[in-house]
């Protein structure tokens, strides 16, 4: 891990994490289903962004997992991870499926888990942020 603790950039990151976890709520409410996938999944990436950016580390990549594994997070939360992982691509390109397009294949329940945990990564993100902040 990085020896200091940047703040702003934290701020700046998982500001995004947070607006981004709401467009997701707002594209689920509306039925876009393939698109709250995906932002869920993407309010869960910036977020561990956040954390890694904050303490001064690498955070290359669009895994969450393995953005979660930089980060030295607990194996329940990688696998949280790794579920949403899943929304990032498939959610978006309709040549991921053999027929139909991704609108097809998202349903509400889809949507509802994935913005669950996105928002449990988020939280955990920001208790371990201010754990740090607190030693």
């Amino acid at each position: 891990m990085g020896s200091y603790l940047d703040s702003e950039e934290f701020k700046r990151w998982i500001s995004n994490a947070k607006s981004t976890l709401n467009s997701s709520i707002n594209d689920k409410e509306a039925g876009f289903y393939n698109w709250a996938c995906f932002k869920a999944q993407q309010a869960a990436e910036f977020s561990v962004k956040a954390y890694l950016r904050g303490t001064g580390n690498d955070s290359f990549g669009h895994s969450i997992s393995m953005l979660l594994q930089k980060g030295k997070f607990d194996f329940h939360l990688i696998n949280t991870g790794k579920k949403l992982d899943k929304y990032y691509i498939p959610t978006r390109y309709t040549d991921s499926w053999s027929e139909g397009t991704p609108e097809d294949f998202y349903t509400i329940d889809d949507a509802s888990e994935a913005v669950e945990l996105s928002r449990t990564i988020i939280e955990e993100i920001v208790r371990k942020w201010i754990s740090l902040k607190d030693e």
